[in-house]
Formats: structure tokens, C-alpha cells, sequence
């Protein structure tokens, strides 16, 4: 296999890739807010027509109630090759997601969201390097954008639709919606699929810009709004503060009793099935000589903020701890000025990272519970599921993930770290369950992306990096039986 020329056409038709991902990054595929329901079809339309191009089957596929041949969820992409005669490797499942996280607050953004820059580092807190700075830039149509250039470059090399591997490729449009409309669709099309091998996700991390990572686990999410009632309206605080309840007061007081004095979470029954971290684990992360105090430095922190559940370090309670956050507290006034109100309602979303054999729906439920037995007098509550999603975690002996190691290694020239990541990627759980696969995490951004945050960017090099090892582990799974 002609791998070193592919390789080579990668380098020199950088800059050609570079602007068709930026063309992507154009549309704002914002999937939780319905105004953009027709930008995300046409992104998913993009991505097909690229997949297209590069020789492979590729179709829209509706998801929710389908009315006139639409949808009510924003289509999937689903592309497909057959492999070539002599190929003997796993038939792998490819996933990404083309929708990405709203835009947040406009003037944090030193450039327009959805208007991509190319952008040199400005000093301080940046590394140097030339970077992507979008919305959706790393998380995820960048990511995607490494698996589909090197598709492109193995068709124009060799003329090989996915360079003779056995591909299906499933890209979503609701992965930062929780997937709403997945599960139904991995099982409706169970057959299909679960013709599957193996999964590679390219939605995650490096330790640093000369530190390579393989994820080979994640966390779990359970995700849940409540909301506390009180009054049937608003009241004046000066007639009824002191008389009546304030949802935002007795919700806060209620929030802060989730952690006890050691930052472990109250709830009863939270850490019942928690797998404890092995010595081994513990000694390699402990290896692994993670800076904590300068990726503290870096979101502009100083060294006491180190803090969270005692007895464990920082890799470790964001590696193998479960924990809870309240994510946003919304209630009575907001604007400009004084308006002094008790509010009749008051609402907090709140989510749980877990840890493998914790089940989201059960944390979920003892989370109600244990808010219905601290229900404030007068007060009522009402709780909301927003989305669920199992961890996942992949055996150090997969053949799979030693492919992966070796094709980033070759292109990178140092071998990946095996590391875990406390975010959550809910099909890697949902696809274990479903289909038995497990996931190969092979992510090329950084810690200092600002993922879902103003400003994101997408390091160039890293870009490079990526395309280069998803090219090569072509020719590993070549390698690699099923």
C-alpha cells in the first residue's frame, strides 16, 4: 500500500482542506435551537456530498416523527464502503457529529462564530501556532474533517474508496442536543450496524502539542433540570419578603447540601457501584506528570483551585470519580436595573459525570428523590430529564486500540498516551450496549481549545497530525484481523 504518498498528498493539499473545513464551519449547525433546523441539513448535506466524493455510498437519514419524507430531528449522515477483495480487517464504524454548541455571548467572540479565521497566536496564555478559531472548529467538524481529507487522499492516491477498508460512517446532528433521536436510530437499524467490528471516534483529546493521547474511557452523564414553584406569581419583596418563600433562596440552600466537607457528593446511594480506581491505573496517570497547576494557569486559575473530592488527584477525580455541577441557576430578574421581585419559580440544571457501572437513569432518579425528601414548605418541585448517557471503556489488550497506537505514533513520531477523559460521549455507551462495540477514542485537540466556549479553535498542526494518523491506521487495520 502505497501509504507514504498519500501521506505526502495529505501535506501538500493542507491548505485545500483547510478551506473546505472552513466552508463547514460556515453553517451554523446549531442543533438545539430550532431556527437553525434548515442550516443543520444543509452541514449534514456537506458532509455527505463529501463522503460522496470520496467514492463512498452516502445517504440523509430522517430521525423523530417524519412528516413528507422531514424529520422533526435533524438528519444523519450514513455512508458506507465495501472494502476491497482482499481486505481481512475489522468492518469499522465511524462516528462524529456535525452539529454544534450555540454561540453564547457575541462579544466574547474576538472574531464572528460562524465567520472562520486562520489566526497566529496573540502570546500570553496561547502557545505558538497557526490556528482555526470557529464555532465547531475542534468539537466536532474539525475532528470529522481529519477522517473525511484522509478518504480524500486515499481515493486520489490509489484510487481506493477508504483505502480498501470496510467503513460505515454514521455522522449525527444532535450529539450536543443528547442524542436525542440516536438510540431509536442505532435500533432501528440494528442489522446494519451491528455488522460492525469496532467504533473510532475522533471527538477528543492530546495531553499537550508534543503529547499524542489515545482515550480509551469516558464518562457517563445523567443531565436533569428542576424547578422549584412557590407563589402562582411573582411577588413585591417588600410586601412578602419575609412572608412568603423564595424559590431562588430555597433552591440555592437545597443545591448547596449536594457535596459534604470533602467535596464527596450526599446523595444516598450515588458511590454504591463505583468501580474503585486499580493501583495500576493510579501509578501510570501518576506517570504521566501531568502540569496541574499550568493547566490551571491556562483558564486563568491560580494553584489552590486545585480542589474537588479529597483524596485523589486531579487526573484521577476527572478520570475515574463521578461528580455532580450545577451547570446554571435561572430565576426572577435578570436585566438591567433594579426590579425587586420574589420570583415565582426558580430552576437549576444540574449534571452528573459517572464512572463505569453506574447507571444515569438510577442517578437520575435517587438525585429526585433525595430533593423530594428536602422539599421546602410551601414549595413544590418539577423535574426534567434532559439526556442520558452510559461511560465506556475499551480493554488495554484490543487489537483495535494497539492499531490506533501504532498509526499515531508513525504519524507523529511519538507514542500516544493512554489516557481517560471526564467528558462524556454518550453513542460510546449507547453503541457498547446496543451493538457490543467498543470505542477507539483517536482525538487530536487541546486543553486549550475553549470547547463550547468563545473563541474556539482548532490548532492547525494538530489538524495535520490528525488526518496523517487517521490515513495510516487505514493501512493498520489492513493489518489487523476482525
Amino acid at each position: 500500500m502505497n501509504t507514504d504518498a498519500v501521506l505526502a498528498h495529505l501535506d501538500q493539499d493542507q491548505p485545500a482542506a483547510i478551506n473546505r473545513l472552513i466552508d463547514w464551519l460556515r453553517i451554523p449547525s446549531i442543533s438545539t435551537d430550532p431556527k437553525f433546523k434548515g442550516d443543520c441539513r444543509r452541514a449534514a448535506q456537506w458532509c455527505a456530498d463529501h463522503l460522496a466524493q470520496s467514492g463512498l455510498k452516502a445517504e440523509l437519514r430522517e430521525t423523530g416523527e417524519v412528516t413528507g419524507g422531514v424529520g422533526s430531528g435533524h438528519p444523519i449522515v450514513m455512508a458506507y464502503s465495501p472494502g476491497s477483495p482482499d481486505y481481512k480487517g475489522p468492518h469499522v464504524l465511524f462516528y462524529g457529529h456535525y452539529d454544534v454548541q450555540p454561540v453564547g455571548d457575541p462579544k466574547k467572540w474576538e472574531s464572528e462564530a460562524f465567520e472562520p479565521v486562520i489566526r497566529e497566536a496573540d502570546g500570553g496564555k496561547d502557545a505558538p501556532g497557526r490556528r482555526i478559531v470557529a464555532r465547531g472548529a475542534v468539537d466536532d467538524k474539525g475532528q470529522v474533517a481529519m477522517f473525511l481529507e484522509s478518504l480524500r487522499a486515499w481515493k486520489k492516491i490509489n484510487n481506493l474508496v477508504a483505502g480498501g477498508v470496510k467503513f460505515t460512517v454514521l455522522i449525527e446532528g444532535e450529539e450536543e442536543s443528547s442524542s436525542i433521536n440516536l438510540k431509536k436510530f442505532v435500533n432501528d437499524n440494528k442489522d446494519e450496524l451491528s455488522k460492525c467490528h469496532v467504533c473510532v471516534i475522533s471527538d477528543t483529546g492530546m495531553l499537550g502539542r508534543e503529547r499524542p493521547a489515545i482515550t480509551y474511557g469516558v464518562r457517563g452523564i445523567a443531565y436533569t433540570e428542576v424547578i422549584l414553584h412557590a407563589a402562582d406569581q411573582d411577588l413585591h419583596s417588600g410586601m412578602w419578603g419575609g412572608r412568603a418563600p423564595n424559590p431562588l433562596n430555597e433552591l440555592t440552600k437545597v443545591l448547596s447540601q449536594i457535596w459534604d466537607s470533602t467535596g464527596r457528593v450526599s446523595i444516598s446511594g450515588f458511590y454504591d457501584n463505583v468501580v474503585a480506581l486499580t493501583e495500576g491505573e493510579r501509578a501510570a496517570w501518576q506517570g504521566l506528570n501531568f502540569d496541574v497547576f499550568g493547566a490551571l494557569k491556562k483558564i486563568g486559575l491560580p494553584p489552590e483551585a486545585d480542589r474537588g473530592e479529597a483524596g485523589y488527584t486531579a487526573l484521577e477525580r476527572e478520570w475515574g470519580r463521578p461528580c455532580c455541577d450545577i451547570n446554571g441557576i435561572i430565576g426572577g430578574y435578570t436585566g438591567e436595573g433594579a426590579m425587586t421581585v420574589i420570583p415565582a419559580v426558580a430552576r437549576a440544571k444540574v449534571s452528573f459525570r459517572l464512572v463505569a457501572n453506574q447507571d444515569p437513569a438510577q442517578v437520575s432518579e435517587s438525585f429526585f428523590t433525595w430533593l423530594r425528601s428536602k422539599t421546602p414548605a410551601g414549595c413544590r418541585w418539577e423535574f426534567i430529564d434532559h439526556g442520558q448517557g452510559f461511560p465506556a471503556t475499551v480493554p488495554s489488550t484490543s487489537a483495535y486500540l494497539a492499531a490506533a497506537t501504532r498509526a499515531v505514533e508513525r504519524a507523529t513520531g511519538r507514542r500516544p498516551e493512554l489516557i481517560k477523559s471526564g467528558g462524556s460521549i454518550p453513542v460510546a455507551g449507547m453503541l457498547k450496549g446496543i451493538l457490543g462495540l467498543d470505542t477507539i477514542f483517536m482525538g487530536f485537540g487541546l486543553d486549550d481549545d475553549r470547547v463550547h466556549s468563545p473563541n474556539e479553535k482548532f490548532e492547525i498542526d494538530c489538524f495535520r497530525m490528525g488526518a496523517r494518523s487517521h490515513a495510516i491506521l487505514i493501512e493498520e487495520l489492513h493489518k489487523t484481523g476482525k
